[in-house]
């Protein structure tokens, strides 16, 4: 299956991050991609008021991402905040198009390195897969990364690969930490994972003075054996690749991690 990371740095107004969504998912259409992974808070970036922007799932943003879709016939997944029920939004991704039609919300909410994300943000609880063209793909979000039981709940789904949409935080050590942590989680849960940051808003030509987490780009797509098969530096970019999901199989029947578990397994 061929996918494609978009790369790309958000501003806070949702209607002009929808034009670009809309270029980003022609030129992957473009590559012959199935599937385009847009990042976290494609809808408004962090630091925006986000209770003033949310819209539900069936509103015009979110209506917009599936006429993208529907245009482009990929997949479409991208990163949006609805309303809810406590005051506050959800983060939430959003897949459409090609027969799919799914959402999660963040499970695990970014309350570190002096942020936090559940002052505005309610927390999800669902574990989410999706299938394109028979391929089983699972959802998680940025600071999910931390937590490698979401990863191997997408494998024991039936997942052969993890999509991963972040807005990640910058600071010290902030990139060695991403790196590490996106490859950790394909080797614990032995599956494609691929990763898409925003990009650094420095590298993108709109440097920020914000504290919140506005990406630093690297986006990456690593094999099941943990090894990067692609990469983005901090600017702007496209991430196309080609995922062979009997590459996971592979893995699994010479490194049976899943099998070899004695705790944690439901």
């Amino acid at each position: 299956m061929r996918i494609a990371l978009s790369q790309i740095t958000t501003g806070p107004d949702p209607e002009r991050n929808l034009t670009v969504v809309r270029e980003q998912a022609r030129r992957a259409a473009e590559s012959g991609a199935r599937l385009v992974a847009f990042p976290e808070a494609t809808m408004a970036c962090f630091g925006t008021p986000l209770a003033a922007l949310a819209e539900p799932l069936d509103g015009p943003w979110a209506t917009g991402v599936r006429d993208i879709a529907e245009e482009t016939g990929l997949v479409v997944v991208a990163g949006m905040f609805s309303p809810a029920p406590d005051g506050r939004v959800t983060n939430t991704l959003l897949a459409t198009g090609a027969g799919v039609e799914a959402s999660y919300d963040k499970i695990h909410l970014y309350d570190a390195f002096g942020f936090a994300e559940s002052d505005t943000v309610a927390p999800g609880s669902e574990v989410v897969t999706l299938d394109v063209d028979g391929v089983r793909v699972g959802l998680a979000t940025c600071y999910d990364v931390r937590f490698p039981e979401l990863f191997r709940a997408h494998a024991d789904a039936g997942a052969v690969v993890s999509l991963l949409p972040a807005s990640w935080g910058a600071g010290p050590g902030k990139r060695d930490q991403w790196e590490l942590l996106t490859r950790a989680r394909a080797l614990d849960a032995t599956l494609w994972l691929a990763a898409v940051d925003q990009a650094d808003p420095a590298a993108a030509g709109t440097p920020t003075t914000s504290k919140a987490p506005t990406g630093i780009g690297c986006s990456a797509v690593i094999g099941p054996d943990g090894t990067v098969r692609g990469r983005l530096q901090e600017g702007p970019g496209l991430l196309v690749a080609d995922l062979d999901p009997r590459e996971v199989s592979s893995v699994r029947g010479a490194v049976p991690v899943l099998d070899n578990r004695r705790l944690g397994r439901a």
